[in-house]
């Protein structure tokens, strides 16, 4: 007597469409591109303050304050990715679909945060220990 074929097991079968792999695959393919832009912001309001104040700047322009300058351009992308833990979520709603197309409003917010905690800490920690 023969057996049947043996079938591929539900755990290694293709994963349903909704699967977490697909939706993080989707997450990448919308956020990163758009980090280019996120850091091209921030760049741009850096390199307003410093020259909109350049006298002032010249002195903060030391190795330790690069060093500090790259630490926080890390941390303000590991920042960035706060956003993957709103929008997996969300894609798990009723309202995906809707949400999609509206998940650039979140990229805009979080721009816009980020700029605006920029601007605040130039302002407040940095600038003034400089005049």
């Amino acid at each position: 007597m023969q057996s049947p074929p043996p079938t591929q097991s539900p755990a290694l079968a293709k994963p349903p469409l909704g699967s977490f792999c697909v939706l993080l695959a989707d997450d990448i393919r919308f956020w990163e591109p758009r980090r280019i832009f996120y850091n091209f912001a921030l760049s741009v309001v850096a390199v307003a303050w410093l020259v909109g104040t350049w006298p002032h700047f010249r002195v903060a322009l030391t190795l330790p304050s690069l060093l500090l300058l790259v630490i926080l351009a890390l941390l303000a992308n590991a920042c960035y990715c706060a956003a993957y833990l709103v929008d997996l979520p969300m894609q798990h709603l009723a309202l995906c679909t809707v949400w999609r197309h509206w998940r650039w409003g979140l990229w805009l917010m979080g721009t816009l945060f980020a700029i605006l905690l920029e601007n605040y800490w130039i302002a407040d920690e940095i600038y003034p220990s400089v005049r």
